[in-house]
Parts: structure tokens; sequence; C-alpha cells
């Protein structure tokens, strides 16, 4: 399987006070430590919600920003 695909890592329960335990495969696989924090994003009405961890954010805008130059520089010759 591509170390990109998609992977289930099961299911998890939202509890009352609209909690969820992340798997512990998963946390392993990601690098999830307790006291991490991590960002919940989604699209309205999307169904789906992603977690990111909150120190990669600013890594992952820097670099859409480089492409984003990048692409301006291409349209812009």
């Amino acid at each position: 399987m591509s170390e990109n695909a998609p992977h289930c890592y099961g299911s998890v329960t939202v509890g009352e006070r609209g909690q969820i335990v992340i798997p512990a495969e998963a946390r392993a696989d990601l690098g999830i430590n307790a006291g991490d924090k991590l960002l919940v994003f989604s699209r309205r009405g999307g169904g789906m919600l992603k977690l990111m961890a909150a120190d990669k954010v600013a890594e992952f805008i820097e670099h859409s920003i480089q492409h984003l130059e990048q692409i301006k520089e291409a349209v812009d010759k």
C-alpha cells in the first residue's frame, strides 16, 4: 500500500463531553503524544473532521506560501 494511501484505524465513540480517544496505532504512526495540541478542521456540512498537529500548521502554511509564490512567478513570466 502507498505511504500516502488512506488508512482506517477503526472507530471511536464520542463521549458525553464530546471527547474521543485517538486509537493507539494512529497515535504511534503519527507521532501524537500526550499533551500535544491538535487543531480541528472541517468544511461546513462536510461530515468530516481533520486533525493537524498545531506545530505543523505554521510549517504547512510556509510551504503553501512558497508554492503560491512559485506559481505567481510562473504566471507573471
